[in-house]
């Protein structure tokens, strides 16, 4: 077995190895190709004077045929109790191997890992579902995942203007400023019914229990992204928003794991038969996107273990590339 030495891969150089156009080419690849990707691994660790924490385990793999033969490994670990500390509450890392050999290749920052699969991987449904002359788009949150979907919907459509709404204001300011001192045309909005209104692109990355989202409010030829959801608890767009749309996942485990879509199916106002299928069918070109300059589109995501093994693959032949160019 080779002596050769992990690669580790911080923050800055994994954002490097990560630029958004060529990323979400990757990622349709990617799904249209598939991987080995289990159902990720929970684990409970019991604490004292505190919540719980949890241990996340997602691995995926390349499927046996695949001319490059890769496994990889997100670990997570979401400690609440973190919020007193002042602390993030999840962190993450990424060991990527060699799946002919066992062998460890890379470790990398996994939170950046994380957040920028994550909206690449709606700019990839948004290639399929959203107008091809969106213009507008609302953000609606303004966090760390929040943050990057301007840039990542930049690389997929022609937007021009990008309003931002957030539950706590300064962070809505923030953002604004960091997108306008770019040159990207941004403003903050506090009528939220309005920006719904008036927005071609919908895209939510929050972490809200409650609809904020209203089907009553979305105007004809809208895309509907939500990001933010990740328990079935969790809601970001209430059942109109649903029922009126064309709707899409990024894996089936949508449908089992995210509160948008199984609290409308466990109350009847859908079925699942309502989903019009995955971002693998449309990438394999399996199922229809957007069909009509006037129909709403819906995109709900929960992650996937293929999209991270995709992103750390070109993370890892990005490091490498630049490495043989130096001299």
């Amino acid at each position: 077995m080779s002596d050769t030495p992990i690669v580790i891969i911080d923050a800055e150089m994994t954002i490097a190895g990560l630029p958004f156009r060529p990323l979400v080419d990757e990622l349709q690849s990617a799904f249209s190709q598939g991987c080995v990707a289990p159902v990720r691994h929970h684990h409970n660790m019991e604490k004292t004077g505190e919540p719980d924490a949890t241990l996340l385990l997602m691995p995926a793999w390349s499927n046996p045929d695949d001319g490059d033969q890769y496994l990889g490994v997100k670990l997570v670990t979401v400690v609440p109790g973190n919020s007193v500390r002042g602390m993030p509450g999840l962190t993450s890392t990424y060991m990527l191997y060699n799946a002919v050999d066992g062998r460890q290749l890379a470790l990398m920052d996994g939170n950046v890992i994380t957040s920028r699969r994550t909206v690449a991987t709606s700019a990839l449904a948004a290639r399929f579902l959203a107008r091809e002359d969106a213009r507008s788009l609302l953000v609606i949150g303004a966090g760390r995942v929040a943050s990057l979907i301007p840039d990542a919907y930049l690389a997929v459509r022609p937007i021009e203007k990008v309003a931002i709404w957030d539950i706590n204001i300064d962070n809505a300011r923030v953002l604004a400023k960091a997108l306008s001192d770019r040159g990207i045309c941004a403003e903050i909005v506090s009528d939220l019914e309005q920006a719904v209104g008036r927005a071609d692109v919908i895209s939510a990355a929050t972490l809200s229990t409650k609809p904020i989202i209203k089907g009553d409010w979305i105007k004809s030829g809208t895309h509907i992204d939500l990001i933010g959801g990740f328990t079935r608890k969790m809601r970001e767009a209430d059942d109109a928003a649903l029922a009126l749309s064309r709707a899409y996942v990024d894996t089936r485990e949508a449908l089992h794991e995210a509160g948008d879509l199984v609290q409308p199916i466990e109350t009847g106002v859908i079925s699942e038969n309502h989903i019009q299928g995955t971002l693998a069918d449309l990438a394999k070109g399996l199922v229809q996107g957007r069909g009509s300059a006037g129909e709403i589109t819906y995109f709900k995501a929960v992650g996937s273990g293929l999209a991270d093994l995709a992103a750390a693959k070109m993370v890892y032949k990005n490091i490498l590339a630049a490495d043989r160019q130096r001299p």
